[in-house]
């Protein structure tokens, strides 16, 4: 026997558990100290390495219902005015628009003063909004456009749809460890299943989930530099100055102050905000938030308050820099949902950068920056379902769950030492070591451990057993036939790896059908009992045999194995 091999695959399995136990039980995020080698300083950096998921940590459960209905209602109003002022610039004879939104019913009608002319009015209509999925009909001197059961079903699973990433995308920033968002019972409800472990607070994320951040860029009217900016100190006043309408391409914002209760980290009761006074601003905007590239957060200086740093994309910072090269010296209002935040004049011409001026606190501009960069929900969520799990019911879970793992280990342990004997006790070995190593497989992967997850941890016992008896009783054939006891050990190992092999793939096949599975629960059993499987091709083949050299190496000659 070849004791360089020996003592190499000896060397091998030494590293990886050594490996596998600083993994486990070492410290993670800080030098270790001494108080990091003792018991509870051990016990500590288990529970500090092992992502828990909701049912073992304890966390928050929400159920939200995306408002499908104000979605069609908005696009609806939407196409309606669009419809309207497409016929309008073509100085078609169009009176006025009116739309329908009530009772699952969706539908758009211009009324013509020339019922001749309602086809010219459909074709500039067609050139100017998309309505391609509505059904038009004419009728003396209407012109009307319905959405169908149909379409408004596919319309709303897309507003579904959008909100689930939008809010997958604001979860990424906040730092909760594996949320689970999912679809949750039938389509027709538009509801979302989020799961978050370890968050008993859930409302900052609640907050940040519902939060609109429609920016704006636009110009002030009647103010230039270096007169000061035209401002009014009441809504009424503002709207005097258009003679007491405001027309369509001009809009009326008021302009407030970021005050105490928004900066506060932990923000107090809402009061009632007065705006410091209102502007006049042309509409459309120069650009709005769909143009935003970027958004970072950045100290003040000389303060501990924050400004909202952002650029633009291309096409925006090339219509954004044809505007201020033309505007110098113009007033420009950062809007931001309908409140001006700041109104800088244009010192020179700019292409792809600003800034949203304000009192923001460090948690209150990293909130504003995740909602910029995600984008706006196509429609507002409302919360069916909310529970908070304590973590107390998830201490509970993972005793049960670590004995009934023990319990389950136990009895493995006593059968392989009674019915294998001494042979019974590199089956232990084995064994124990793929426990080790399936957790340090978890926490190096960050996956989180569930408690179906510790179910499959179980079964992963069973199938690591059972590679070690279709090996003993194929040892045990080969010594019935005749051979040494090393040439049955070597006979017996080659011809059960084929086995071994082939019903650990089929296993890790199907699990890996499970593990694409939305339902977090799902997930942590298939990656767990993958986990398992793949180590124990490890753990059952490559450590028993390595143990059986030992044993079989110590002695020149081998009549009888204890098997």
């Amino acid at each position: 026997m070849n004791k360089t091999n020996l003592w190499i695959r000896t060397g091998i399995i030494v590293a990886i558990t050594l490996i596998g136990v600083y993994i486990v039980f070492g410290p993670r995020e800080h030098v270790p100290t001494a108080q990091d080698f003792t018991w509870d300083g051990i016990k500590g950096n288990l529970a500090k390495n092992i992502n828990l998921g909701l049912d073992l940590r304890g966390g928050s459960h929400l159920v939200m219902k995306v408002q499908v209905d104000e979605y069609l209602k908005r696009l609806t109003e939407n196409d309606k005015e669009a419809a309207l002022n497409a016929a309008k610039e073509a100085q078609l004879p169009v009176s006025d628009a009116t739309s329908v939104t009530d009772n699952k019913s969706y539908s758009i009608t211009i009324n013509l003063t020339d019922p001749a002319k309602a086809q010219e009015v459909v074709e500039a209509v067609k050139k100017k909004v998309d309505l391609v999925n509505w059904t038009q009909s004419i009728s003396g001197n209407t012109i009307s456009w319905t959405l169908p059961t149909a379409q408004q079903q596919t319309l709303s699973k897309q507003a579904v749809d959008q909100a689930h990433k939008i809010i997958e995308s604001r979860l990424n920033g906040t730092g909760v460890k594996e949320p689970t968002l999912q679809d949750y019972g039938s389509a027709s409800n538009h509801q979302l299943l989020l799961q978050m472990p370890g968050v008993d607070d859930p409302e900052r994320i609640k907050k940040l989930l519902n939060a609109e951040a429609r920016l704006e860029l636009m110009k002030v009217v009647g103010a230039s530099n270096p007169q000061p900016r035209t401002g009014y100190p009441t809504e009424e006043a503002a709207k005097a100055s258009l003679g007491g309408t405001v027309p369509a391409n001009r809009r009326v914002i008021p302009v407030m102050e970021r005050d105490d209760d928004e900066t506060a980290d932990k923000p107090k009761p809402d009061v009632a905000k007065v705006p410091k006074e209102w502007v006049v601003v042309e509409s459309p905007a120069i650009i709005d938030g769909n143009e935003l590239r970027d958004a970072q957060a950045v100290q003040n200086t000389g303060g501990n308050d924050y400004h909202i740093a952002f650029s633009l994309k291309p096409g925006g910072a090339q219509k954004f820099g044809d505007w201020t090269g033309k505007n110098v010296g113009a007033y420009m209002a950062v809007v931001l949902n309908d409140q001006v935040k700041s109104a800088p004049f244009i010192k020179s011409q700019i292409f792809d950068s600003g800034q949203i001026d304000g009192k923001f606190s460090k948690v209150s501009s990293d909130d504003l920056v995740l909602t910029l960069k995600s984008g706006a929900l196509p429609a507002k969520i409302s919360y069916q379902e909310e529970r908070t799990i304590g973590p107390s019911l998830g201490a509970d879970s993972i005793r049960s769950g670590v004995a009934a793992s023990l319990g389950g280990l136990a009895l493995v342990v006593v059968f392989m030492l009674v019915y294998y004997r001494g042979s019974g006790v590199n089956a232990v070995v084995a064994l124990v070591l793929n426990m080790l190593l399936t957790i340090a497989a978890l926490v190096m992967f960050g996956f989180t451990l569930t408690l179906p997850g510790i179910a499959g941890l179980i079964l992963g016992i069973g199938m690591a057993v059972d590679s070690n008896v279709l090996i003993f009783e194929r040892i045990r054939e080969e010594l019935r036939l005749g051979l040494t006891v090393p040439e049955s050990v070597k006979v017996g190992f080659e011809r059960a790896f084929i086995t071994i092999i082939d019903t650990h793939i089929t296993t890790i096949i199907s699990s890996l059908i499970l593990a694409t599975s939305p339902s977090s629960q799902v997930r942590g059993f298939a990656i767990t009992l993958i986990l398992g499987l793949l180590i124990n091709l490890f753990t059952a083949v490559f450590v028993s045999r390595t143990i059986f050299m030992w044993h079989l190496g110590g002695k020149r000659v081998v009549e009888k194995l204890s098997i």
